[in-house]
């Protein structure tokens, strides 16, 4: 049995709950979830710019974790681009101070 999944520091909610191609109605598209963390860990490194180690001490797991995450989003992002499906973005409790990504 695998460990349960520790707790994620998700430090702002997404502006958006799903992205897709334009022109095709939601329902007639497939799609993809993309889960809080992978989303935050794209933000830390992609937009942000922090290398993976201190990426993963703000989202409270280690390197490695924080690279499976990173690995498992860009695939996730890329299928939805190249094959024209739609990105849904799971919903988020932010703990911390109510923000929306920026």
């Amino acid at each position: 049995m695998p460990r349960p999944k520790l707790q994620r520091r998700i430090s702002c909610r997404p502006a958006y709950s799903c992205y897709k191609p334009n022109g095709v109605p939601m329902s007639q598209l497939p799609t993809l979830m993309l889960a809080a963390d992978e989303l935050e860990a794209l933000k830390l490194v992609d937009r942000d710019g922090h290398n993976q180690l201190e990426a993963a001490r703000q989202l409270g797991v280690s390197r490695q974790t924080l690279g499976n995450i990173i690995a498992s989003a860009r695939h996730k992002v890329a299928k939805a681009l190249v094959n024209g499906m739609a990105l849904e973005l799971e919903p988020v409790t932010v703990t911390e101070k109510e923000t929306t990504c920026r």
